[in-house]
């Protein structure tokens, strides 16, 4: 994990992990990652929502590519679509671990559901940084380390109006922290979903022999 993502490849990275901003399509993509091919009533049964809800939900899973279908018999199943939304699980959870010490999410290939707020918790955080711009200047510091706007600037090629807009945002939103030295003022990416999905999608990358089939 060395160099930028591909301009093509973070859209799409962008365009996925803004699917998982939403804490029911969260909710439906955990339970299909851990229990595998599911039904919309199963779903709905263990989720305790509405049928309509979860339908509407699951449909928009699917034209994001985030989940597949295959009919047996009058129901229709879904699958999670590909690794990469549960290349996405593996992360938070292991986060999860780490967070509260609990030793059984840190385990290698462990598939469990998490408490309900966390995951309303992890969708409602990657919803204030699924944004193009925002995740490359995240990704620019988990890369690079501590830098100043002039560095972030030029790393990113992001302009120096909306670079500084969005660090100011980042940093309301806890993302990142700075410090002042002298007249510059450096900042660094803080531990949490965020630098978490950055990691995780950068792995997801690294790993593939096709790049095309991120």
């Amino acid at each position: 994990m060395e160099e930028q993502l591909p301009t093509e490849i973070m859209k799409k990275a962008v365009k996925g992990i803004s699917y998982l901003s939403h804490p029911l399509r969260l909710r439906i993509l955990e339970y299909i990652d851990v229990y595998g091919s599911s039904s919309v009533s199963n779903i709905t049964k263990a989720l305790g929502e509405e049928q309509v809800i979860v339908s509407q939900s699951l449909k928009k899973l699917r034209e994001a590519n985030l989940v597949k279908t295959q009919r047996r018999g009058i129901f229709i199943y879904y699958d999670i679509y590909e690794e990469y939304p549960a290349s996405i699980f593996t992360c938070i959870r292991k986060l999860f671990g780490y967070m509260t010490d609990s030793y059984f999410y840190l385990e290698d290939g462990v598939k469990a559901i998490l408490p309900r707020d966390y995951t309303t918790m992890v969708a409602n955080r990657i919803k204030l940084f699924a944004n193009y711009d925002k995740m490359r200047i995240l990704e620019y510091l988990v890369l690079k380390g501590e830098s100043n706007v002039s560095e972030i600037i030029k790393g990113t090629s992001i302009e120096q109006l909306k670079t500084s807009q969005y660090l100011k945002r980042l940093k309301e939103d806890g993302f990142v922290e700075s410090r002042r030295d002298g007249r510059h003022i450096y900042y660094k990416i803080t531990s949490g979903v965020h630098k978490t999905a950055i990691q995780c999608i950068h792995k997801r990358y690294d790993n593939l022999k096709d790049k095309k089939k991120f």
